[in-house]
C-alpha cells in the first residue's frame, strides 16, 4: 500500500474524502487536510480514532514511547526534505498540540499508527460551541523499507 491509497482510505473512512486537498503531496509522504461529515461527540473522537486503526489493521503506537519519538523524526525528515523549515526537529511540539487547540477553544484528538512501512498521525477536532465542521488531519510517511 502506498501513501496515496491508505490516506485515500482513512479520509473516506471519516468521511472526509470529499473537499479534501493535499498540503503537501511527495513520493514518500502526504500531508492531507478535509472536513468531515461525521458528527462526533468530542468524547468518542479518540475510541473512533482507535476503531480505525484496528480496521486499517495498524498498530497504535503510544505518543510517550520511544518508538513514537523515532517515528515522529522520520515523519518530520520527511517533510524537511520536501519542505524549507527553520529550526530543528521539535519531537515535543506533537505533545503541546493538544493543549494549543484546548488553548484556542477546541476539542481534538490524534493517534499515531503503523501499517507496514508507513507511519500515520491523524488529527480530529472541532469547536467547543458545537458549531462548525470537525477537521480532519492526516500525514502518512513511508518510514523506509
Amino acid at each position: 500500500m502506498n501513501t496515496r491509497e491508505l490516506a485515500g482510505q482513512i479520509m473516506f473512512e471519516l468521511q472526509a474524502f470529499e473537499g479534501s486537498r493535499p498540503a503537501l503531496d511527495a513520493p514518500n509522504i502526504l500531508i492531507v487536510r478535509g472536513m468531515s461529515r461525521q458528527k462526533l461527540d468530542p468524547e468518542t473522537i479518540g475510541i473512533t480514532l482507535d476503531k480505525l486503526l484496528k480496521k486499517l489493521n495498524a498498530k497504535k503506537i503510544d505518543m510517550f514511547s520511544e518508538e513514537a519519538g523515532d517515528i515522529i523524526g522520520l515523519i518530520d525528515e520527511n517533510i524537511r526534505n520536501n519542505v524549507q523549515i527553520q529550526g530543528e526537529t521539535d519531537v515535543y511540539g506533537i505533545y503541546r498540540l493538544k493543549e494549543s487547540f484546548e488553548a484556542m477553544n477546541c476539542h481534538m484528538d490524534y493517534v499515531l499508527g503503523l501499517v507496514n512501512n508507513l507511519g500515520i498521525f491523524i488529527v480530529i477536532w472541532m469547536d467547543k460551541s458545537g458549531i462548525g465542521p470537525q477537521f480532519v488531519e492526516l500525514v502518512v510517511s513511508e518510514l523506509g523499507k
